[in-house]
């Protein structure tokens, strides 16, 4: 493959961000109604939407490869961080991309406006004449019924932009993008003070975590919440390295109140800070447990302030009765389920959600082991940079790190699972080893999975197949890069090159 340096690669991603934008324009998740008449769906088998897609399509390509190729560069933290700026941009000024979830944003802002029980009813209670009825129209329709997964944090944001907008379309969507964009660059603050904690490569950091085209296109184009969410767990656990539990474990719980998956960094900042403290084990445990009671506060003090009641401790649920191909459990399942069915007549789905619970529990157990071998772990031979040649298997459990695991095995095993939850563990993993045999499989299945979706939101079957052919290229392309060092990423950032990670606080 060609060689850039990291301005060419930069234009070339640069092109193919803005063909997925322009595609975007025509083929993106387009409004069933949208009063201002800019974003109108021309129909799915329109000329003007097939060449839409394409472009949209082409342009994902050019993105991917200069971001494989980019990584290999060695380009600085600020070269990269203007790189993100030159990416993000184009579908920062789209329309919604790869998702139509944001318009369920929006009808559920205009829920809680109206006073609706946004945790026992979907947006088609709302009047399609009315506040939010636009953005209701447009909503997916296994989400036109459902409650509402999220917690009140963020329907309190929701509630704002619609409030703000008037439930207007074309403003409601730009306003819930500043808070995706918002989420970026809290994302992008985290992952440089992670990896200056942990002592690895800024640059690698922003590469793997920030500049990711998965990123790019779902967290900024599609507007998903698992951008502020990740976001606020990473701060967190900025603030917990740092000493700062408090303030770690309060805005973990904020993240908590985006979405709840961000309550595992409750558990890796608890064994952190117990494993830190000195003294009795009574005193270590209480120390432990301190962040998560301050999780505890800001979630219920977020509950209370939305309004919304505690109607998210029921709703945790709702995701996983929808079938999606990338969950390997539910997938098993409803295989396991049918042949029941063919040879005895018995209902799937029983047997289906038995298999779902399974790997839930599978989870659990590896999310537990991974605790145990943090706790086990002496405090100070747990920052292991990213540049120490020692396997990763062989190096001390860093708690960081092993959440980034935890997430990953959570998803891995979860009963519905969506491209960009990838994105969970990735960020974390980004910042501890971004060049990691970890962190590899997760390059590669970042690359491969933003072929999944198509720009309106549908999963084509073509799409697993170019998933499947992605994967396959980036397995070759990582071979054969082991076989050549003079291919591997050189990390640049002084840290990487051996510098002290700074620790703050008593935190060791």
């Amino acid at each position: 493959m060609w060689a850039w340096n990291a301005g060419g690669y930069r234009r070339l991603g640069a092109t193919g961000s803005v063909a997925v934008a322009a595609g975007g324009w025509v083929a993106g998740t387009l409004p069933d109604r949208e009063p201002w008449g800019i974003w109108v769906p021309h129909g799915a088998g329109s000329a003007v939407t097939v060449a839409g897609a394409v472009l949209a399509y082409a342009g994902l390509t050019l993105l991917v490869v200069a971001w494989w190729r980019y990584g290999r560069t060695g380009a600085s933290t600020r070269d990269t961080l203007v790189t993100l700026a030159w990416w993000a941009t184009p579908p920062a000024l789209a329309p919604p991309l790869y998702s139509a979830d944001v318009y369920s944003y929006i009808a559920q802002g205009a829920m809680v406006l109206e006073g609706h029980d946004v945790y026992s009813a979907g947006p088609s209670v709302l009047d399609p004449a009315g506040l939010g009825g636009d953005a209701a129209a447009s909503v997916g329709g296994n989400w036109t019924d459902a409650p509402a997964p999220y917690g009140p944090f963020f329907l309190i944001l929701a509630r704002c932009v619609t409030w703000a907008t008037g439930g207007t379309i074309v403003p409601a969507v730009l306003g819930m993008r500043l808070i995706a964009v918002a989420a970026l660059v809290l994302i992008v603050w985290a992952l440089r003070r992670l990896a200056r904690e942990r002592g690895t490569s800024e640059s690698g950091a922003l590469w793997l975590g920030a500049l990711n085209p998965l990123l790019l296109t779902h967290v900024i184009g599609g507007m998903h919440n698992d951008g502020l969410m990740i976001g606020l767990m990473l701060a967190g656990v900025v603030f917990a390295l740092r000493g700062k539990w408090i303030v770690g474990g309060a805005l973990v719980g904020l993240a908590m109140m985006v979405k709840s998956p961000a309550a595992m960094a409750l558990l890796f900042i608890g064994v952190y800070v117990g494993r830190a403290a000195t003294g009795p084990l009574v005193r270590r445990v209480a120390k432990g447990a301190a962040p998560g009671l301050a999780a505890v506060a800001v979630a219920v003090a977020a509950t209370l302030l939305g309004g919304t009641g505690f109607g998210w401790l029921r709703t945790q649920s709702v995701a996983g009765t929808i079938h999606t191909a990338l969950s390997a459990t539910s997938d098993i399942g409803l295989g396991l389920g049918e042949l029941l069915r063919l040879l005895a007549g018995t209902d799937p789905g029983p047997v289906k959600a038995a298999v779902q619970n399974l790997g839930l529990a599978a989870a659990l157990v590896l999310i537990a082991c991974l605790a145990w071998r943090t706790l086990r772990a002496r405090p100070d031979a747990a920052r292991a940079p990213d540049t120490d040649p020692a396997p990763e298997r062989a190096r001390p459990l860093d708690p960081v790190h092993a959440l980034g695991l935890a997430l990953v095995a959570l998803v891995a095993l979860s009963p519905m699972v969506q491209p960009w939850y990838l994105l969970w563990g990735m960020t974390v993993i980004a910042a501890t080893r971004p060049y990691g045999r970890t962190a590899t499989v997760l390059t590669v299945l970042s690359a491969a999975l933003v072929y999944e979706t198509h720009p309106s939101g549908a999963t084509p079957w073509y799409g697993f197949v170019l998933v499947a052919v992605v994967c396959v290229i980036g397995t070759l392309l990582v071979r054969r890069d082991r076989k050549t060092p003079d291919a591997a990423p050189p990390p640049v950032d002084a840290l990487a090159a051996g510098a002290r990670p700074r620790t703050g606080g008593a935190v060791p």
